[in-house]
């Protein structure tokens, strides 16, 4: 364990009191917080360090339901500390030099929790500090700029700052323990890999579906929408995943080579390809958990015109050996039926079945589902009891917390931890971003371009009707509604 010092720039926020201060308080409790380390709340209020104390306490216990022990919390408080600073108030950052100095040799992070058109400018004032050292490392949140150009603006004043290998740019999809069980499955085991490509698999889909609405988010997320703020980043580094070639080794860098290919690989979506293999969504009024709820366009700070979708499905296709005439269907959404995250490979039937009328009509899947739970489930034909051989569809099924019968990281938990350790294989390096911005851009100009515009669907449904149609074109179904 190394001890660090950490800047939580946003520390009042959402995110911090929500996910970011409960997934330190954890990996405290379970000892992984070397003595010696410090955490700075940083935001805009006038707070004193009791007060800021007090109120992330209240989140702790909330958030750490089960674990919050009155004893621990004291000696976790004591790594706690309060400064006021604002971005655009370069005055306002001498708190954190004081706080720092001194400290050179210790391990130096800086969490960026805030909107992304405050990183220049936080990024700018670490900078004329000279807070940056050689241990020094910045944590950039989701979303990294709101096309190419945004995000390479992002990037060069984040990069005149720190090296790249100082940047990690956080994508909490990946640090899921399903996540990282799917790299295991595919680079741990020689059972898939003669199988993992066209021949054996048939198509993947990867669906991350949300029950809630935009919530206190809606002026946020009318500037964002489902694409960005969702296909960009987490379903696309599924993608990657599960369509990668095997890297040399584990570490970063070979990782990541491998991401960046399939990015480069992706069949550009551009013309009347923008028409016939994507799908805008926005949904209206309906129910959700037997309560009814609003409609995109009466959620608060969403305006009533607005044509920001809230769904986003697409077809795509990687241009490689091993993918080739392999379509992957993506579907994202708010307010949809389940809240469920998983990735379904359905393979190829049997050359030739020798049972006849049908029996071995469904195929084999595999499902990797990453929320609720952590499981990955196998679904083959097994023979029904009784004469005859008529099969039917069985599952294996692993349940990794049941297995394991350990206590699961978060997945702030473990990434934070692997900022500490200066692990990068988790973190999009900035070619990655680059990438996935030259393939995300053109579907957005082609639906201003050729005017399309969201269709609706009712809350608590599946999305919508053309949604089902884009995937029944091909012969296939959602997973969920076969």
């Amino acid at each position: 364990m190394q001890s660090f010092d950490l800047v939580l720039f946003g520390g009042t926020g959402d995110l911090a009191m929500r996910k970011l201060l409960p997934a330190l308080f954890r990996r405290f409790l379970a000892g992984q917080i070397a003595p010696g380390s410090r955490i700075l709340g940083t935001a805009r209020g006038d707070l004193s360090r009791e007060a800021y104390i007090a109120q992330v306490e209240q989140s702790v216990a909330k958030y750490c339901e089960g674990q919050f022990d009155a004893a621990q919390w004291s000696a976790f408080a004591q790594l706690l500390h309060y400064g006021s600073a604002d971005a655009q108030a370069p005055d306002s950052f001498g708190a954190i030099a004081a706080f720092l100095a001194g400290r050179e040799a210790i391990t130096r992070l800086f969490f960026l929790s805030t909107a992304p058109a405050l990183f220049a400018g936080l990024c700018a004032q670490i900078g004329r500090l000279g807070l940056v050292t050689p241990e020094t490392r910045v944590v950039l949140e989701k979303p990294l700029g709101q096309d190419l150009a945004s995000a390479n603006t992002i990037n060069e004043c984040v990069g005149s700052v720190f090296a790249e290998h100082q940047i990690y740019r956080i994508d909490h999809y990946l640090g899921k323990e399903a996540v990282q069980n799917l790299i295991a499955l595919r680079f741990g085991n020689t059972l898939f890999e003669p199988l993992w490509r066209r021949g054996s698999i048939r198509h993947v889909q990867i669906t991350v579906a949300e029950t809630l609405g935009v919530a206190t988010r809606g002026p946020f997320y009318d500037q964002t929408g489902a694409l960005r703020d969702m296909v960009q980043n987490h379903l696309l580094q599924l993608l990657c995943i599960i369509a990668m070639e095997p890297p040399a080794s584990s570490d970063a860098d070979a990782m990541r080579d491998e991401k960046l290919k399939v990015l480069r690989a992706l069949r550009p979506l551009a013309g009347s390809d923008v028409t016939t293999k994507t799908v805008r969504g926005q949904y209206r009024a309906g129910a959700a958990n037997g309560q009814p709820v609003p409609g995109y366009h009466e959620e608060a700070g969403v305006p009533a015109d607005s044509s920001t979708e809230t769904y986003v499905a697409l077809k795509a296709e990687i241009d490689t050996w091993r993918w080739a005439g392999v379509p992957f269907y993506l579907r994202t959404g708010k307010r949809l039926q389940e809240q469920s995250s998983e990735i379904v490979i359905t393979f190829e039937d049997v050359p030739h079945s020798i049972f006849g009328g049908g029996s071995a009509a469904s195929p084999n899947r595999l499902r990797i589902c990453l929320q609720p739970t952590d499981s990955i489930t196998l679904s083959i034909l097994a023979k029904k009891p009784g004469d005859g051989l008529k099969l039917q569809p069985v599952d294996l099924s692993l349940d990794l917390a049941a297995s394991f019968k350990t206590q699961q990281l978060d997945a702030y938990e473990r990434l934070l931890m692997d900022v500490v350790k200066g692990n990068l294989t988790l973190f999009m390096r900035r070619d990655e971003l680059d990438a996935a911005w030259r393939w995300i851009d053109p579907i957005r100009e082609g639906w201003l371009q050729q005017d399309v515009r969201p269709k609706g669907y009712t809350a608590g449904s599946w999305g919508p009707a053309a949604a089902s149609a884009l995937i029944g074109r091909d012969g296939f179904a959602w997973n969920g509604e076969l």
